[in-house]
């Protein structure tokens, strides 16, 4: 996406809408002149939308399927806006401009139409719809003081329950002052009219057209020549029958492009004329608020956007200016030219997730702005959304060729695997001889067992056959034997190892019968329970205490004391002379309590050396 094909129809889905946006600035700048009626420009600000009456847009006694705006008293023009109502989309153009050829007469070709083209009048004969271009970064108007308002922290309202089915729906306040060249009722199939077909349901050249489209035609010209009377109440009836047609044959423009609102304002402030353009609709485009402003801020280079908090939720908001260019046919001296106009464009996502408000205002008088975008602001603190809680789907992606799966009858009894285990021998399902021929289409494929409607994957198999073991009888040769060439006539021996399955009470934890246990081991004496003072030491408990936290060891166990006499080696009575098993280890002396290994023994003390005789001394 590049920043010249930012407004193509097929670089962004806001696109279209942007057309109409600079389609309008192109009628202003080419039809209004000083014999269109202005109101004074207080009268967008006369009433403000922050009052009660404006939050509570969805009780207004309104039409379930209709209609799109209406005017409520002190209030503006209130604008209603769904997804789940997108109409038939049949063309009503051409009904709704024979209709107003009708009503005014023939009186002089219309502005911008060659007299000698014969046929119907299109928007293609004046050169429209028209495309803007990004202008000059100097021109970009400021991001005004009211817009930056809206980034501040507010709190967001909960969306209105909506009965399910109805989608999303947004509602908003647009302040008087502007014409609408919509029909109130909407295109075609949006909602229920009561409106006679008129002209253009009569008329002998249309016989056969739908009932829908002749009335909303019809409608829609009635509509197109009350906002003529209004803005061109003191011209001649050619300059309103100008206006208006020109209007009629940009209505299926404006539908296709997913507007639901488009107004001009034409007002008087400080004695100059000062012209405004406003363009609502609906786009589906499903990403998120930061991907939304982060696309925007690389696609428009030129542009300043901003991400604010609308009391319906984020939005991003955009400003730019546009180049539009205004046809030759429609231009006072026939020569084509460009104007350059200040825009202001937000996008407010649905709760649904898919779909986008987009509310774009913009005019051609750069003194004016900042009157504008106050309005602006008011605007969007005046969006409501409802929605049935159901969230939007995608868009479907373009259908790619499928191969078709042949599909087998569902089984009567509940299948335990969805698909068929096949033998580890069988070939592959693939697997197609060469001579064979190819199947028809409606046969390829690998076949699937697809279980019943009913089916329940986490139901409890009805009768379930518990496990048995596999008996092998000793000596039965034909069933549980080795078998041989003479046991015929036994059945055969089934295959496998044969187990033993055990009871469901088994304990394999347990001790079996024939186990010996093991002789209990005789629990000596308790330990002594250590005993702490005040310093930390840790003592025995016959052992007095010390304040220097000394740790005195415990005494040992007494030892037993020895046999009388040790065993004999001979027999068992000490006898040698009698046979018996000689006691198997080593005799050892255990010595008394009372014995001092240190003590000289009697035993062991050596003799006294001999006396030595005297030697004699040197002196004799």
């Amino acid at each position: 996406m590049t920043q010249d094909g930012q407004f193509s129809a097929e670089a962004s889905p806001f696109a279209a809408a942007e057309r109409i946006s600079a389609t309008l600035g192109t009628l202003t700048d080419a039809l209004f002149d000083a014999r269109t009626s202005r109101h004074p420009a207080s009268s967008l600000t006369a009433l403000r939308v922050s009052g009660p009456a404006a939050e509570a847009l969805f009780d207004l006694p309104l039409a379930p399927n209709g209609p799109v705006h209406t005017a409520v008293d002190r209030l503006g023009t209130v604008i209603t806006a769904g997804t789940a109502r997108p109409g038939t989309g049949a063309e009503v153009s051409a009904l709704a401009t024979g209709a107003l050829l009708s009503r005014y007469g023939t009186t002089g070709p219309v502005r911008g139409a060659s007299p000698d083209a014969p046929g119907v009048l299109t928007a293609a004969r004046f050169e429209l719809p028209v495309t803007g271009e990004p202008a000059d970064p100097k021109l970009r108007p400021p991001f005004t003081a009211p817009l930056a308002a809206l980034a501040a922290g507010q709190q967001t309202r909960q969306p209105v329950e909506l009965a399910t089915g109805a989608g999303s729906e947004v509602r908003l306040v647009v302040p008087p002052g502007f014409h609408a060249l919509t029909s109130p009722g909407g295109p075609p199939g949006v909602s229920a009219r009561t409106a006679p077909l008129g002209p253009a349901g009569g008329s002998p050249s249309v016989r056969g057209v739908d009932p829908a489209a002749g009335a909303a035609a019809a409608e829609l010209a009635t509509h197109l020549a009350e906002t003529a009377e209004e803005l061109f109440s003191g011209a001649e009836p050619a300059g309103r029958r100008d206006f208006a047609v020109i209007a009629a044959t940009l209505a299926d423009a404006v539908c296709a492009s997913g507007a639901v609102y488009a107004g001009v304002a034409a007002l008087r402030a400080d004695g100059r004329p000062a012209d405004a353009t406003l363009v609502v609709s609906l786009a589906r485009h499903p990403l998120p608020i930061t991907g939304l402003a982060t696309e925007l801020a690389t696609v428009r280079r030129h542009a300043e956007v901003w991400t604010v908090l609308l009391p319906a939720g984020p939005a991003a908001v955009l400003v730019e200016g546009r180049s539009v260019p205004v046809p030759g046919p429609l231009a006072a001296d026939g020569v084509r030219r460009w104007a350059v106009t200040s825009v202001v464009e937000a996008f407010v996502p649905l709760p649904d997730g898919v779909s986008v408000l987009c509310v774009q205002l913009s005019t051609a008088q750069p003194q004016d702005w900042e009157l504008y975008t106050d309005v602006f602001a008011e605007l969007l603190k005046s969006v409501q959304f409802g929605w049935d809680g159901v969230p939007g789907a995608p868009a479907a992606p373009a259908p790619a060729q499928a191969v078709p799966v042949p599909v087998p009858s569902p089984p009567t009894e509940p299948a335990p695997a969805l698909h068929a285990a096949a033998p580890a021998d069988a070939a592959p399902a693939d697997a197609v001889p060469a001579d064979a021929a190819p199947l028809p289409v409606d046969l390829r494929g690998t076949p699937v067992r697809v279980p019943p409607a009913d089916f329940n994957p986490f139901a409890q198999v009805a009768d379930p056959t518990p496990a048995r073991p596999i008996l092998v009888p000793d000596g039965a040769t034909g069933a549980g034997g080795t078998g041989d060439a003479g046991d015929a006539d036994l059945p055969p021996r089934p295959k496998g190892t044969p187990v033993m399955v055990p009871p469901p009470d088994f304990d394999p934890f347990a001790p079996q019968p024939d186990a010996q246990p093991a002789p209990p081991v005789p629990a000596g004496p308790p330990p002594a329970v250590p005993v702490t003072d005040p310093f930390g030491t840790v003592t025995a408990a016959d052992r007095p205490q010390d304040p220097f936290g000394t740790t005195v060891l415990l005494r040992s166990a007494p030892v037993p004391p020895p046999p009388a006499a040790p065993p004999a080696p001979g027999g068992a009575a000490g006898n040698a002379d009698e046979p018996g098993p000689r006691p198997k280890g080593t005799p050892v002396m255990v010595p008394p309590p009372d014995f001092n290994p240190f003590a000289p023994q009697p035993e062991d003390r050596p003799a006294p050396p001999p006396a030595a005789a005297p030697e004699p001394g040197p002196f004799g």
